[in-house]
Parts: structure tokens; sequence; C-alpha cells
């Protein structure tokens, strides 16, 4: 089948181009990918699949770059998500410091009250939290939310990549319908941290809509292998799935990691620690038995010395 692969990178062309070449199909790799933010890092990666593919003997199309496009259609799902969030949690904040003034007000003189008692939706109606910081953030940020991204609702979070999902392979079915490919496929479900159903069902649909063959394959148990030669090749692979918030969504997810790394070796640290005090504190009982030890054979044989210089 002459087939229009949708890609997201090189690294994750590796085995699907593999796989469905091998499966009989013409491969022509189209990389529409307007989630990628900022354009530094959609060039970055476009120079790496056409570096690779270039190897490979595939051709590349590139769809167009349009991220206005994608923040109307995915980008609004993710920052009203966010913005629910941050809400709440000011919201919690503010209700927190209203009940300490009331206790001060029952312990203490009459004083008015903070104007940070108003409730959220008093103080703070658009796109900045109570204290005055932006609530989104770019990749790159000028600003960062208060708020852990990884705390939105899944389902939200599940909405927002379908949004993206379907933008980009819409976008491949028009120009395969248009430039007479028979199908339509993506590299996207080789990757663990997608949403495997739901890229299958955009991929169904956006076939369907374009009136071209879906070709479907969840690439997901060669992922290993795809990661293992993405590195022996030297490619350049971005450690978050492209749009702004993944971004913040990985950072999170390191920092995290990071955070638990270091609780649990506080955590041996801590369980050993009468283990390795006892330790210590015979060492240096070793240490003294040994420097005494050293001091009387030192004594002995100076004793000794002063005997023969008598005899003498």
């Amino acid at each position: 089948m002459k087939l229009l692969l949708h890609a997201c990178c090189g690294p994750c062309s590796i085995e699907p181009t593999r796989l469905l070449k091998a499966a009989g199909h013409d491969i022509t790799i189209y990389y529409a990918n307007s989630n990628i933010h900022p354009a530094e890092e959609y060039e970055h990666r476009l120079a790496t699949l056409r570096a690779w593919a270039a190897d490979a003997g595939f051709d590349v199309l590139e769809g167009p770059y349009d991220p206005a496009t994608w923040e109307a259609c995915a980008g609004r799902i993710g920052d009203a998500a966010i913005a629910e969030i941050e809400q709440a949690r000011a919201k919690a904040d503010v209700e927190g410091e209203c009940a300490g003034e009331r206790e001060d007000e029952i312990e203490g003189p009459n004083e008015a009250p903070s104007n940070r008692c108003k409730t959220v939706t008093e103080t703070n109606h658009g796109d900045v939290s109570p204290d005055g910081a932006p609530l989104f953030a770019s990749a790159t940020g000028s600003a960062t939310p208060r708020a852990a991204v990884l705390s939105v609702d899944p389902a939200r979070r599940e909405a927002r990549c379908r949004a993206c999902y379907r933008l980009r392979l819409e976008e491949t079915a028009r120009v395969a319908a248009e430039r007479g490919f028979e199908g339509i496929g993506t590299t996207l479900s080789v990757s663990p941290y997608q949403y495997t159903q739901v890229i299958r069902e955009e991929v169904e649909r956006a076939a369907a809509q374009a009136g071209v063959a879906p070709v479907f394959e969840d690439f997901r148990p060669y992922y290993d292998e795809a990661t293992r030669e993405s590195r022996e090749l030297g490619m350049y692979r971005q450690n978050f799935c492209g749009c702004r918030i993944s971004d913040l969504e990985a950072a999170a997810e390191r920092a995290e990691r990071k955070e638990q790394r270091a609780a649990a070796k506080a955590a041996e640290r801590a369980a050993h620690a009468d283990a390795r005090a006892a330790e210590e504190a015979a060492r240096a009982a070793h240490k003294a038995e040994r420097a005494a030890y050293d001091k009387k054979q030192a004594r002995k044989r100076a004793i000794l010395k002063a005997l023969r210089e008598q005899g003498k």
C-alpha cells in the first residue's frame, strides 16, 4: 500500500518504518506536528528525522507548522484544566489564611480583614493567580504555574492528547487523499507514554473522513529496541512529548523522581544510622587501643635503650 506515515520524530520512526516496510508498504513520512514547542525544538526534531530518513531511504514531507491552531484545539483544554487546579488551590490557600485570621481575631485585637480573604471568584478572573503569578508557561518558561501539571484530572489530559492527535492525523489524512496515497498510519503508537487506544481511534476516524485506509499497529513492544538503536546512532532524543504542557509535565515528573530518590536515600541512611554509629564507635575504640599499645611499646623501647646505655 502507498502509505503516508505521520511521524512525531526520528527515534520513534525507526521500528515502525522497518515493520511497515517489511509488511510491503511503500512509505512516505509526513512530519505534521504543530504541537511541538518552541519552534527551535520543532526544527531540531525535523532535522533529526530528515537526516535519519535520508540514510534509511525514506522521503519526508513537511506539513504546515501552525501552533495557533494547536492552541485553539488542544492547548485550551490543558490551560482550562490547569486553571481549575490553580483556582482550587488558591481558594484553599485563601480559606486557610481566613481561618487563621479568624483565630487571631478571637485571641487578639480586632483588625480589618485582609483583602486576601476575598473569594477566588472575587479576586481572580482570568489568567493570573491571587498572588499575581501567571497561571501558564511556555516550555522555555517566562513563568511557571504553581500547580503541578500532573495533578490535572487524567481524563482532561487524555482529552488534550486526543485533540492533539486529531489535529495532526486529520492533516495527514487530508494530504494523503490529495496526493493519491492509499492509507495513513502514525509512529505515535511506539511510545508507551501515549494513549494507544485513542491513537487507534483517531487514525481510523481521520482515515474514514478522508476516504483512505487506516493502517494502525501497536508498536510499543518495539520501543526498547527503537531506544537502543537511536542511541547507537547518536540521534537527538527529546525528553518530553512536544507541547508546552507536556514539557511542564515531564519536568514535574523528573523533579518528583529526584525527590523520591533523595527521600529513599535519606530513609536508607536513617535506617542504618545506628549500625553505622556502632561501626564508627568500634573503629574509634580500636584506633584508641592501637594508639595506647603503640605508646606502651614506645615506653618499653625507651627503657631498654636506657638500660643498654647504662651497661656500657
